[in-house]
């Protein structure tokens, strides 16, 4: 049995997982398994990061067909093959989801860098997701964050979540300074996944969201799938707790 089976109903699962473009720690590039681990989640939305092959034309690691076949949907953010843009992509299954936008937002830095953002209907009512994988340096990190909290400022004020690898090793609640309207779920070390240290990959919500429950999903084959491990939130609408 999924936990999404066992959930409450009134409840929204996001993921967010780095699938380490689908080579597991045994070396092996295996689609079939990185989609075991993300049904395993009990997902409804699944925000990915290193979801294309590295060279150009960077073609998806997850393949298309393999997601159509199990019944995901995939945001269009990539282009000649690709699953998503700089890497990060958007995957949603099960009825009451439905997709009104999508778009991309360029990342500061020398590396290149790059989110991605989505506008759902849900039966939470309207969600807005950014995905983002960000930069190796702390400058880079920071100068990242502050970009995505000054351009989504700018969007019309909706509920919304960030999710991805922040690439922060900081115990400190750095992140939670950095985009104070937002609160980050408590963090829980999910890379490296045979042994877990860091709480690299993250998920923040802002107004109009409660995080009614979270966590690091450990389940096999999630331990040597990717270098790093899912983390989840289950959602509710704010006062619906």
């Amino acid at each position: 049995m999924t936990q999404k089976q066992s959930r409450q109903p009134g409840r929204l699962r996001l993921v967010s997982y780095n699938i380490q473009k689908s080579v597991g720690l045994d070396l092996r590039r295996r689609p079939r398994r990185t989609l075991q681990v993300i049904e395993g989640t009990g997902a409804d939305l699944v925000l990915l990061q290193e979801a294309d092959k590295r060279l150009p034309p960077r073609p998806a690691a997850l393949p298309h067909f393999i997601l159509d076949e199990a019944g995901w949907q995939i945001v269009d953010l990539g282009g000649a093959g690709s699953l998503g843009w700089h890497g990060n992509a958007v995957i949603w299954r099960g009825d009451g989801i439905e997709l009104q936008d999508h778009g991309h937002i360029p990342l500061p830095g020398l590396e290149p860098r790059g989110a991605v953002w989505a506008l759902f209907q849900t039966g939470l009512g309207p969600l807005r997701v950014v995905g983002a994988h960000l930069g190796l340096t702390t400058k880079a990190r920071h100068e990242q964050v502050h970009h995505l909290a000054e351009v989504i400022a700018r969007e019309p004020a909706l509920p919304t979540v960030w999710a991805g690898d922040f690439n922060d090793w900081s115990r400190q609640p750095v992140l939670d300074h950095l985009a104070p309207d937002l609160r980050f779920v408590p963090p829980r070390p999910s890379f490296p996944a045979l042994r877990p240290m860091g709480a690299l990959d993250r998920i923040a919500v802002s107004a109009g969201l409660e995080v009614v429950d979270s966590g690091v999903y450990r389940a096999r084959p999630a331990h040597i799938a990717s270098d790093h491990l899912p983390v989840w939130a289950d959602l509710v609408a704010a006062g619906q707790a």
